[in-house]
This record gives C-alpha cells, structure tokens and sequence, in this order.
C-alpha cells in the first residue's frame, strides 16, 4: 500500500514539497475509529512511547519511595530540550536513588535548546548525559533498579532486567509481540521494536481508559499521563510542539513525539489512542499531521479546534521574518 500524502509544504501558491503518511485511531477495546494508509505496517516508535516505558518505575513502587511528583514522572515520560531545569531535575532524580550522571548509558549531546546550548558554552561547560533529550526516561529506568535491587550497569542492553521489564510492559499494553527479529537500537542505546503502528494507537487507548488493566497498572498508567498533561514542559521544552499542543487543552490531551515522525497522543475524555508516522521522517509533517488530527477528532469544541488547526497550518518564514509559505494538511488528512 502506497501511503496518501497528507501534508503538503506551499512556496506561495505552489506546493514545493509534500510528505506522506499513515495515521491510527483506536479505543480502548481495540477497534479502530480512524485508520489512513498502511497501519499495519511495523514502524520503530521511538520516543513516542515513553509513558509506557515509564509504568515500571510507578509499579515497581520506586515513584513513590522516592517522592516524585508530577515533575519528575513527566521527566521520566520526556524528550526534553536540555534545559537547565531538565538537567537539574534528572540529577535530582538520581540523587534520591544515591546516584549520579555518570551512571547514565544514554550518551551525550548538546541541548537541542538553542539558548541552552549558547549558555552551556559561553560558561566554558562542555555537555554530559544528564543534557541528552533522554536522561530523564534513563534516571526513571535507574531508579526502578536501585528500588528493585537490580544491578544497573548495562541496564541499556537487550536481556537486562529493567530492559525486560519494560518489554513486558510494551507488549502487554500495545498487545503487539516484541520479538528478537524485529529489535533495533533506540538512540539512547535502548532497544527499539517494530510493529504495527495501530499497536500503538491501542496501547495509548489503553493508557487513556485502562481497559483491561489490573488496579496497580490502571492506576499507575493514569498517574502518567495526568504527570505529563499537567507538566508539558517537563515533556518537552520551551517552543516544542508537545507543550503548544498540551497548553492548548489543560488535561485533556496527552501527545508525545518521537524521531523519524512518529507521534502517539491519547484523548482520555473520549477513550481514544493515536499513533502516526510520516514516511520520511520529516518532523515538520508529523507534527502538523497530529495537530490536524487532534484538531478533527475535537471538533465538537470549536474553538479548540480552531487553536490545534493553527498549529497544524505552520508559516514558513525566510530570513527577514517575511512569510513565505506554509504547512498545510491535504483533503486525505482533513
């Protein structure tokens, strides 16, 4: 199957460019409402489902021996920009667990926050791990193994304790099997499944309604998501769409970004998982693509929807601030 394009980039009048995708809406019993393209096509998630990732340091009962708050589980759920206040959370978070940045396996890189990186260098600093957009789903994975008495080094690699619990918990959720044959590595060294992209759409319906959830994991699924709906920043950072998208509706849209254009969100007041990917990776796209589709499935609150519509029509600007095109979805998408 040939995906539609569902985005397509204008120069004036003209479109320059356009990018293809497929998008799931799912409930919480498994039946789709929206489907567009390929969803039974297998695509890495990559960040877009870390508030799964994340259930094991609140059912493990690490979350609580620690004291998080809303703060850090957002942290934990994060793709954050390196921000000071990101960086200072995750060490905060290591800290309670008696830990430090060097026991991060997530790598190192500059703050994708571009005041944040002038300021780290102009100071003469250099970045560590606790900068990568990551630290805080890795102080999370962290601390579930200090709580647990799991040896943490290596808790990056496939067959590791915390890593197995962390599949269990995407493949309960998603319903979806991640088997061997279809593991990568995840740019913070984690691994990374690939299946079906309804899989995610289901499992964020999940999250959104905990059908089928025991209490423990029910519980700890809404404490995630209210975390993140209440604390966008911690989610994201200063500019990113995740927050521009969550402040437009106060705790009642979830929605979380991950590379190569994928996005999960989960609407709770109306039982609902979403998951998408553009074809080419194009950030840009998937990020208009998800403003569009939650602006579509709110429409009943116009002027909510008239809020995500704008986000979804992004101007394209030259060097002089001059507008000079836009992002637009397609007839497919709307």
């Amino acid at each position: 199957m040939t995906n539609p394009v569902l985005i397509e980039v204008l120069r004036g009048a003209v479109v320059e460019s356009a990018h293809r995708g497929s998008v799931a809406v799912f409930d919480g019993d498994g039946k789709p409402v929206w489907e567009i393209g390929d969803t039974a096509k297998p695509v890495f998630p990559r960040s877009a489902v870390k508030a799964i990732q994340a259930l094991p340091l609140v059912e493990s009962g690490a979350a609580d021996a620690y004291g998080f708050g809303n703060r850090e589980l957002a942290l934990a759920c994060a793709s954050h920009s390196g921000e000071p206040a990101h960086v200072e959370l995750a060490r905060s978070m290591l800290s309670k667990a008696g830990l430090d940045g060097s026991a991060l396996e997530c790598g190192t890189h500059w703050p994708s926050n571009h005041d944040a990186e002038i300021a780290l260098a102009r100071a003469g600093g250099s970045p560590n791990a606790l900068h990568n957009n990551c630290s805080g789903k890795h102080s999370g994975f962290l601390c579930t193994c200090v709580h647990a008495g799991i040896a943490h080094r290596g808790y990056v690699k496939s067959g590791h304790g915390l890593q197995e619990l962390v599949r269990d918990a995407m493949q309960s959720v998603t319903g979806a099997v991640h088997g061997e044959d279809q593991r990568a590595i995840d740019g913070c060294s984690i691994p990374t499944y690939a299946v079906p992209l309804r899989s995610f759409a289901i499992g964020f319906a999940r999250m959104a309604t905990t059908s089928g959830f025991g209490p423990e994991r029910a519980k700890a699924a809404r404490r995630l998501l209210a975390a993140c709906m209440a604390e966008p920043f911690f989610v994201a950072g200063t500019g990113r769409e995740d927050v521009a998208l969550m402040e437009a509706a106060p705790g009642r849209i979830f929605t979380k970004g991950g590379a190569e254009g994928v996005h999960c969100a989960a609407i709770p007041e109306l039982g609902l998982g979403i998951a998408l990917k553009c074809d080419d990776g194009a950030g840009r796209a998937g990020e208009a693509m998800i403003a569009t589709v939650l602006a579509k499935l709110l429409r009943a609150d116009e002027a909510l929807a008239f809020k995500l519509s704008e986000l979804a029509n992004t101007p394209i600007e030259n060097r002089n601030g001059a507008k000079v095109g836009a992002l637009r979805p397609t007839a497919a998408l709307n």
